[in-house]
């Protein structure tokens, strides 16, 4: 797994106080139908908003014994990075194709995110083998999942970019919306092997049937934390590649930058 530095969240005095959820009490929210708003933000300003999640009665979850999970995903693409310059090109209707690993548990999955035309978002998942995590081509029953759920075949695809991220999950006391906080994220380029990560960010991203008032949208705001397009794979792949057309990504990461007052490190080949 990649290797990112962070500051020690497991630590924090208003982690600690938040009351647990188990998975399965979250399983009322897990909107794989949803609409998704992300923000972004620094690990100091976190501290903040994890203190006022704790007074507006969210509660974390707990898997494996830990509020913090380490998740490491691999994004697949065509050769030519069709799914990253859909994204790029503001094609409404696009996908993306990933395998994921719960790194405490051992448990992968191979993921599809599909977004309408409605902005909406839809996710579909079916496990996998941990060994299948690089290359599922060999899994009969995983290129008939993706082949029935995407417009994509796995000997048409490769993988691209791994990242791995820390992630907190936060449910709030009408159990209407989930809250992920991605943090630590660190970036690898498979395709060149070039590094990069976004050492100081966070990404929250709230999650949500609906575009219904959210008590953490006010806490956020308290905070001057705003939403923002982000896609990680976007970044990541931007980050990089310097090849790939990516000139309207390039403008977003300057911004990013500026907004998390953070160099981002780079270790381009």
């Amino acid at each position: 797994m990649l290797e990112t530095r962070h500051i020690a969240l497991d630590e924090l005095p208003a982690l600690q106080q938040l009351p647990p959820i188990t998975l399965e009490e979250m399983d009322s929210v897990r909107l794989l139908n949803r609409t998704d708003t992300k923000f972004l933000t620094d690990e100091q300003t976190l501290v903040g908003i994890l203190q006022d999640a704790v007074a507006a009665g969210y509660r974390a979850l707990v898997t494996d014994g830990s509020k913090i999970a380490w998740y490491d995903t691999l994004y697949f693409d065509t050769p030519e990075l069709g799914m990253f310059l859909d994204h790029h090109n503001r094609r409404l209707v696009r996908q993306k194709v990933r395998t994921r690993v719960y790194v405490a548990s051992g448990q992968c999955f191979l993921e599809i995110k599909r977004k309408n035309n409605h902005g909406r978002t839809k996710k579909k998942r079916t496990g996998i083998p941990v060994a299948d995590f690089k290359d599922f081509s060999g899994n009969a029953a995983a290129c008939e999942y993706l082949a029935g759920h995407s417009n994509y075949t796995a000997d048409g695809l490769s993988p691209s970019l791994e990242t791995v991220f820390r992630r907190i999950t936060l449910v709030n006391p009408a159990m209407t919306e989930r809250l992920t906080i991605d943090s630590c994220l660190g970036f690898k380029n498979i395709r060149n092997g070039a590094e990069s990560s976004l050492a100081n960010g966070v990404v929250i991203e709230l999650k949500q049937d609906g575009r219904a008032d959210s008590p953490m949208r006010g806490i956020l705001l308290d905070h001057r934390v705003k939403p923002i397009r982000v896609s990680k794979y976007c970044v990541g792949v931007t980050l990089t590649d310097h090849v790939v057309k990516s000139g309207r990504f390039k403008a977003r990461i300057r911004m990013i930058e500026k907004q998390i007052n953070n160099k981002i490190s780079t270790d381009l080949c």
